[in-house]
């Protein structure tokens, strides 16, 4: 019968649309037939139909015309057939089992099914990736369906581009309704064809699918999202039509996904890359608070990418925006300074030039002299000698880098503290806060911080003890009276402490 209705190409054609549409219209997306009939059972029948018209030897290039929606539906029939089995669509499949040997499971053989269209249009390569790398398994997965239509799309990308760039038409079709069910799955595969496709020439409607998805509630789709938009950024033309999104992207940083976080500053980073975009004043001031909390991130790569931009938003900020941009860029300086002591060269390295950015943003030139020159052990002096009203304030700051798992931060912080202490002045409290806290540095498992600590504690508690107030002695006379007449020695001396206090 199939052979029948396929002879003439242009029946076939036909055939295989109604078939690739059918193939889409599985139960959870509410599609109906033209009388009406909302049966369950149709998409599975079309596969069943496919399957059978592909190994028959004809109707090839009628199924090159209709490939691209065969393969797509194909895979939706895969995913969905996976989450949900209607027990019409059970009864269905044991009655086709019946009839030869297939798979116990609808699934299954959907992916039958799209393997036997991959090898009718010769991507067997693609079928051989896939299985040893264990693709089409991952496939039948909920949860693990998304990143094996992403491995699909790197195969095909990389032996089929032309196929892969035509599937990607159909996607960005399917994307742009408002509920595709299989939307995760469908960006997938978009943001991995990116790298094969002229993102000159469709840039900008993938923009507007990538920028819909951004605030998706599913933490995957916002990763894919941002995969693809670090592709896009790294074309010039397409990076200019992203700074609409720079607002959202800098809200992004502040997400508890490290993975979300890394892929955003990566994209803000490219964005800023070009001299001819400058900050608004209020995204300046929102960037720069984002940025900072970063420069301690334990993924070295997020560091060094937000420090680099914290240097570009003091660069591309505009200048009407300076005077607010003040406090955010003078908080930076501690951060800085400890980072330049970092275990990563290339960590330390940004921290310094950032540095050296910062001391001449605020006008500091003594620090910008320091830092220029690569003299550091003078930067806390020098800081603290023109900041004493924020000691205080340097003091918080410096306390979370004592607990850094990187020697060299710790023993930093641990000096600063050090110096800070000699310039709490009236502020007993505090005084005592630094010395019971370098106190619990002297068990430290580096010999060189205890030791340190050691020696800072005494100092500081020397300081102390020059602070604090000494007893008011009496004067000569009194203390003559009270050797002449000792009964009276205790009263005139509480009499004398009185005055004293009076």
């Amino acid at each position: 019968m199939w052979r029948a209705i396929i002879s003439l190409r242009t029946t076939a054609e036909s055939v295989l649309t109604i078939l690739a549409l059918v193939l889409g219209s599985w139960p959870a997306c509410s599609m109906r037939t033209s009388d009406g009939d909302e049966t369950e059972v149709f998409a599975l029948a079309a596969t069943v139909a496919l399957w059978k018209i592909l190994h028959l030897l004809c109707c090839t290039r009628a199924v090159r015309e209709c490939f691209p929606n065969l393969f797509v539906h194909l895979l939706f029939q895969v995913f969905f057939s996976t989450v949900q089995m209607p027990e019409e669509v059970d009864t269905l499949w044991r009655e086709c089992r019946k009839q030869g040997s297939l798979p116990t499971k609808p699934n299954r053989f959907a992916v039958l099914t799209l393997k036997a269209l991959l090898h009718r249009l010769r991507c067997e390569s693609v079928v051989v990736a896939l299985e040893r790398k264990c693709g089409w398994d991952t496939l039948l997965n909920a949860d693990t369906h998304h990143y094996a239509v992403g491995l699909l799309a790197r195969e095909m990308g990389s032996v089929c581009t032309p196929w892969c760039c035509s599937i990607v038409c159909c996607l960005l079709e399917l994307l742009s309704e408002e509920m595709c069910p299989w939307e995760l799955p469908a960006m997938a595969f978009l943001v991995e064809a990116l790298v094969y496709l002229d993102v000159r020439e469709c840039g900008e409607s993938v923009l507007q699918i990538l920028s819909r998805h951004l605030w998706s509630e599913c933490p995957e789709m916002r990763r894919q999202v941002l995969r693809g938009l670090v592709v896009l950024s790294q074309d010039a033309v397409t990076a200019k039509r992203m700074g609409s999104l720079t607002e959202s992207l800098v809200q992004l940083l502040w997400d508890a996904d490290g993975e979300l976080v890394r892929r955003t500053v990566s994209v803000l980073g490219f964005l800023f890359s070009d001299k001819d975009i400058q900050l608004s004043s209020p995204t300046a001031l929102q960037l720069a608070e984002a940025l900072q909390p970063l420069f301690d991130n334990a993924d070295s790569s997020v560091q060094l990418s937000s420090i680099l931009l914290f240097r570009g938003v003091m660069v591309t900020g505009e200048k009407e925006g300076k005077k607010a941009l003040k406090p955010h860029v003078r908080q930076s300086l501690l951060p800085l300074f400890f980072h330049c002591h970092d275990e990563n060269q290339r960590v330390a390295e940004a921290s310094g030039e950032a540095l050296l950015c910062v001391a001449g943003f605020l006008k500091r030139k003594d620090l910008k002299k320091v830092v220029k020159r690569k003299e550091l052990w003078k930067f806390s002096k020098c800081l603290l000698e023109k900041e004493r009203s924020r000691v205080a304030e340097y003091l918080r700051q410096a306390l979370p880098y004592l607990e850094s798992p990187q020697e060299p931060l710790r023993e930093a912080a641990l000096r600063f503290m050090g110096m800070a202490g000699r310039y709490v002045r009236g502020q007993p409290e505090e005084l005592q806060d630094i010395i019971e806290t370098l106190q619990g540095l002297r068990n430290d498992t580096s010999p060189a911080i205890s030791s340190l600590a050691l020696q800072s504690c005494k100092v500081l508690e020397a300081a102390q003890r020059a602070a604090s107030p000494q007893p008011q002695q009496p004067p000569d006379w009194l203390c003559g009276v009270c050797k002449s007449c000792p009964a009276l020695r205790g009263s005139l001396w509480l009499c004398c402490l009185s005055s004293g206090e009076a």
